[in-house]
This record gives structure tokens, sequence and C-alpha cells, in this order.
């Protein structure tokens, strides 16, 4: 009997995304940008103490050579031939960091996550030396001093750890953060691995100049880091190297970019203005504001969105988070246990149809942009002897929806220029009555991908355009048009803010449950890091469930 024969398809790019929870291969056609294959590994996490969060490299290495040799087996079963797949992304976890032994390979430590509280002492510590007047850590880096970032977890090493010490003493060292691992130990490693970054995930280093995209010396000096252990910082599309190993061997590894970049090239915002919401465990909301760089006077971030090409343009983007948002649907799972799991919300909602004047407030430990409230706690107020669980669950739909909303009107006064519509993507996007809310509550339409992998399509997209590859066209008239799901508000807009200004009012009533004193420790680690404490407060609240903690990017 003859061989199945091979199914002919135009070029092929795969996508690495190497997020908190798991790690994906993908394979997408460059032409059409539909998605072939792909496979996922979960990944562990360790909690060595409270509020610290730390994975193994090598286990995160091991998944992504999984992911793509399983995946290149399904496309064998396909009857495709992986001999197509001319370029690699590569797609990450932002912040999180490690640091290596370039002579074995051998990681020093575990890597640190991007959550990860231990570090708020050596914040406290740090912030009494920026002059008052002369706040340089931010506007250089656009970034405001926290545990987030990876100067802090760096500069924890550095100060904790004798091994990582004695190795940048003797030259041994390398840092980066896991796109940096992953591509030096897939481009040869020991044996002339590439040690290098992109713009995107060095602008969340808080070491970085986004005005001169070069590794800065003051803010080295500043965090006490040596140079030497830094990565060459690259643009997010270019050849930095060849698979050394496995069934890609020899394929150019071309397209680096952090999640939230790669959801916004993926969504295809590149124009000045547009902007995407990544819905997961928190909401990721980016608006690309084009060639400069737009510092936030209302809690947001400036980062570098993307540059694709060694000789293209950088763009900026700025970006502001919601921090509960599929968390507060697994509180309903997992503490009050009113759905089993959490696709049941969507159903338990449609059937209320409304909240019945019942408002959530997810202030589960503090509230934060535009209130930076420590006192705060979530509450559910407007009950009657009607509301039920259904209520409940809307009301819960809603309350990311009101967050979103308060990002957003955030932004717009940053930007001026209020945005037209939003573009969606993640997980949570996936449930209809939330877009529906959406779309109603901020009163413009909501668009959504039918093909929901967008941090894996901007990977793809940024590899396969790298000059060198060429297997992809970012220009508008050659891009692939990707079938989208358009939300429009269904209610008048004075009712839209009938119900956003009763949200106000609930969050209000949520202030001032904890004194200082009950919690002086908790309010202090919030209020050292504004205008920016929602990241450790969503990280606390994260941490609580952090078993379930899903890919933001998903």
């Amino acid at each position: 009997m003859a061989a199945p024969k091979q199914v002919t398809v135009g070029p092929l790019v795969g996508a690495v995304v190497q997020g908190t929870n798991s790690t994906r291969f993908l394979v997408f056609n460059s032409k059409t940008a539909e998605l072939l294959s792909h496979h996922q590994v979960e990944l562990t996490q360790d909690f060595p103490k409270e509020g610290w969060v730390e994975q193994d490299p090598k286990e995160i290495l091991q998944s992504v050579y999984e992911c793509i040799e399983r995946t290149c087996e399904k496309l064998a079963e396909l009857n495709i031939d992986i001999s197509n797949i001319k370029a690699i992304g590569v797609s990450n976890q932002r912040e999180t960091t490690v640091v290596w032994d370039r002579l074995t390979g051998e990681p020093l430590y575990n890597a640190v996550v991007w959550l990860d509280l231990r570090t708020q002492s050596t914040v406290e510590a740090l912030s009494k030396k920026i002059p008052g007047n002369n706040n340089f850590v931010k506007s250089k880096t656009g970034l405001p001093l926290s545990t987030y970032f990876s100067a802090v977890k760096l500069r924890w090493m550095l100060d904790n750890l004798r091994n990582v010490q004695k190795a940048v003493e003797e030259g041994r060292a390398l840092f980066g953060t896991i796109d940096s691992w992953l591509i030096w130990s897939m481009t040869g490693g020991t044996n002339g691995g590439t040690h290098c970054t992109d713009v995107t995930n060095a602008s969340r280093t808080m070491l970085f100049n986004i005005h001169s995209l070069e590794w800065d010396k003051e803010l080295c000096d500043f965090f006490e880091i040596p140079m030497n252990i830094l990565p060459n910082v690259w643009s997010s599309s270019e050849i930095y190297g060849l698979m050394k190993d496995g069934s890609l061997e020899g394929v150019p590894i071309s397209g680096c970019l952090g999640d939230q970049s790669a959801a916004l090239v993926g969504q295809m915002c590149f124009q000045e203005g547009q902007a995407k919401n990544t819905y997961g465990t928190g909401c990721f909301l980016l608006c690309n504001t084009g060639r400069k760089c737009v510092f936030s006077e209302h809690g947001l971030l400036t980062t570098v969105a993307y540059k694709l090409g060694k000789d293209k343009p950088v763009c900026y983007a700025l970006e502001g988070s919601v921090a509960i948002a599929g968390a507060v649907i697994r509180w309903l799972r997992d503490n009050l246990q009113i759905i089993s799991t959490s696709d049941e919300v969507e159903n338990l909602a449609k059937q209320a149809g409304t909240s019945y004047g019942c408002y959530f407030v997810p202030a589960f430990s503090g509230l934060y942009a535009p209130y930076w409230e420590p006192s705060a706690r979530g509450i559910i107020c407007g009950l009657t002897q009607f509301t039920n669980k259904c209520h409940i669950a809307f009301a819960a739909l809603e309350a990311v929806c009101f967050q979103t909303r308060e990002i957003l009107e955030a932004m717009n006064r940053d930007c001026g220029i209020p945005l037209s519509h939003l573009q969606v993507d993640g997980r949570m996007s996936t449930n209809k009555i939330l877009m529906q809310l959406q779309a109603d509550i901020l009163h413009i339409p909501v668009v959504k991908s039918v093909m929901p992998e967008t941090t894996a399509l901007g990977a793809a997209m940024a590899a396969g355009s790298a000059e060198g590859v060429g297997v992809w066209s970012l220009e508008p008239e050659n891009m692939s048009a990707i079938m989208m799901e358009r939300f429009e508000p269904q209610i008048q807009a004075t009712e839209s803010e009938v119900r956003y200004s009763t949200w106000k009012k609930a969050v209000m009533k949520s202030m001032g449950w904890v004194t200082a004193q009950t919690h002086e420790s908790a309010d202090s680690a919030m209020l050292s890091s504004l205008p920016l404490g929602f990241f450790i407060v969503g990280s606390m609240v994260m941490l609580i469930g952090a078993r379930y903690i899903s890919d933001l990017s998903d």
C-alpha cells in the first residue's frame, strides 16, 4: 500500500509560549494564520516560604523541547512535512528572573517568578536612595520601584546566594528573563548559545533605558548590578541563532516578545491608539502609543510595545492591569463553591440576565488604581431576599468589566484620545456573557478574534517576518484577514452610566474595613510601590490560589 501523500501547505512558523503555569508550542501557516497543531505541558511551582514563588528553569526548558517534539509528531500524523517550518518565535512570562553558569549551563538558583514578594524589604531600602525631586528610575524605565520587576529579584540573589556571588566574581554568571534562558539554551548553550533578550523583555527589568534602548549604567549602578552578566538587547524580530537539537535542528529562532507585547502584535494593534485587553487570572490592557513614550499620571506603566526588526522603529505602549479577573471566578468555585467548574459561571449569569441590583467589589486585599486604598476589602452589596447565586455570578462578571472600565478611563485620560473599540483575547474572552457585558459597560464595541491564540500568533508573526526568513508579511494589505466576533453595546449609555456610578458607590463602601494598625505590614507593602501597588496586591491575591493560576496570556 502506498504511503499517505504529504499535505502541501505554505511556509510554517512555530511559536513557543512559555507562561507561568504551562508551556505550549504552536505551528501556524504563515499565509493564512491558520493554527495547524499544538501541544501543551503543565508546569509546577514551588512555594518555599509565604510570598515566595519559584520555578525550575530546567523543567521549563525541558517542557519547551517536549512541546516541540510532540507537536512535530502531531504534524507528521497529519502528513504535514515539518521541514516546512521556517522559523520559531518565543513568547514568555515577563520579569521572571534566572541566573545560570555559562560554563556548565546549570541554573544557579530556581527562577524567581514575577509575582514573588520576597524583595519587599529590598524595594523599601532602595526607595530611600531615590531623590525626592528626581525619580530617575521611573523617568528612564517607565516603571515604579516594585517587587514585580527583575532588577530587585536579581539584587536579592546577589545579596543572599553565595554561589551566585561567586559565579559573578569568577565571570561565570549570566542573567536573563525566561526568553534569554530559553534562547541561549536552544541555540547551543555552553557551545556558543546566544545570550540575548529583546527590547520588550529588557524594558521589564528596570535596568533598561526605554529612550536610548540600552542597558543604563546609572540604573545598574543604583541596583549594583554588574553589566557584564546582562544579555545583549536585540529587536523583537531578527535571527538570534539556530536550533541546535531535536526535530527542528537548524531552524532559526527569529522572534522574541514578552507575552503581553506578543498579544498586542497578534491582535494587529499596529496603529497608535489601538488597544487590546487579555483576560486571564487578571487583565492586561495595553494601548499602542506609537513612537512616543506617554508617561501616565493615573497609575499606568510606560513600556516598550515592540520593535519588529533591527532597522525598524520602536513602538511604545501604556499598560494597565486588573489584578482580579479570572481569579474572582475561581473564588466562586473554590471558596463559595457555588460552581464546580469555571465554565459554569456563564450559564448561571445567563439564567439571571441581571445582577438584580447586586454589586460585587473583589477588593480581597485592598483597592488599586485609581484608589490605592489598602484598607478596602471585598464586599457583595445590594442583596435582597430575592438574590441568588445566579445574580452573584452575574455581579462577579460585571466586576471584571467595571474594573476594566476604570483602567480604560485612566488610559483615555493619559492618551487624550478615547478608544473607539476594545480588542480582546485570553481564556475568559470565550465567555460571551462577559464580552457583551464589557461592551455594555464601556459603551464601545468589543472585538474578539475567532482565533484565540493571539499571543502565539504575535510571536509567530515576529519570527516569520524577520529579515532572512521573510515568510510572513506584516504589510496591512498582505496580512490575512482574521475572523472577528464583534459585541456591540446593547443598552443605552444612560443605563451604562447608572450601573457604573452604582458600582463606584459600592467601591466607596468597601473602604476603611481594615485599620493601618491591624495590617501595618500589608499596608506598607502596598503603599511603598505606589502608584502601582496593584502588582503587589494582585500577587498577594493570586498567591492565595496559586495552584490555580492560569497563564495571563491565555
